[in-house]
């Protein structure tokens, strides 16, 4: 399993620790990532994602994981992501 956000898209980045004598040397900064579960009220039941706290934070602030899910761009999301984006799309054009 990657370590990448599945709805910000969110990776490590790449960066160097810089010692009190100059020195370098690579480093990587991790995302915070946590196991959540968030209710879909479209699809009426909980979905398991991997996200970051700042996604999690976005989510609430949005209104939910429908409305962040269809205002996101399909290209930040990961294919999970994607698949549960096409079926909140089918469930609120029929409703």
């Amino acid at each position: 399993m990657s370590r990448q956000c599945e709805l910000t898209g969110t990776k490590p980045m790449v960066g160097r620790n810089v010692s009190h004598a100059n020195n370098k040397t690579k480093r990587r900064f991790l995302p915070n990532l946590q196991e959540t579960s968030l209710l879909s009220d479209s699809l009426g039941r909980t979905i398991r994602l991997r996200l970051t706290t700042a996604a999690l934070r976005s989510v609430e602030k949005q209104g939910g994981l429908d409305a962040f899910l269809l205002k996101q761009k399909d290209d930040k999301l990961s294919q999970r992501a994607r698949r549960l984006k096409r079926l909140i799309e089918g469930r609120t054009a029929t409703a």
